[in-house]
């Protein structure tokens, strides 16, 4: 049987490439939410270890609802809600008042959204080992 948390974390870590990518393009928006999905899976990957589906796509959520021993630092939960804000907002003009997701994000919150998704990253493969 296939041990699919090696999966997760892979796409997690390939979400993560994109995010930096699209950060070193100007692609800001792109970059923000890539790292929300780096950060998604990265946790996933660590429900597959241990044999679980987790659904939904709160970073927050999914890292809150991890066994007592896998429990994150208060820090990083807050790194995760952070990570949150970046699922929809940059995708959909309509999250916003007026004008295009790309009129939002600046390179500041893109860097500090790769910076998380590499700490969520960190932590879950602390477990995945």
């Amino acid at each position: 049987m296939p041990q699919r948390y090696l999966d997760w974390i892979r796409q997690a870590r390939r979400d993560l490439e994109h995010a930096l990518r699209s950060l070193q393009d100007g692609d800001y928006e792109w970059a923000c939410f890539a790292a929300q999905q780096a950060g998604e899976k990265a946790v996933k990957a660590v429900y597959q270890k241990l044999g679980a589906d987790a659904w939904g796509h709160s970073v927050t959520s999914l890292l809150q609802s991890l066994p007592s021993d896998l429990q994150p630092p208060s820090d990083l939960l807050d790194v995760a809600r952070e990570l949150d804000k970046f699922y929809i907002p940059p995708r959909y003009p309509n999250a916003h008042p007026g004008g295009a997701p790309m009129d939002y994000y600046t390179r500041a919150e893109a860097e500090r959204a790769v910076d998380y998704a590499q700490q969520v990253i960190a932590f879950c493969e602390g477990h995945l080992v």
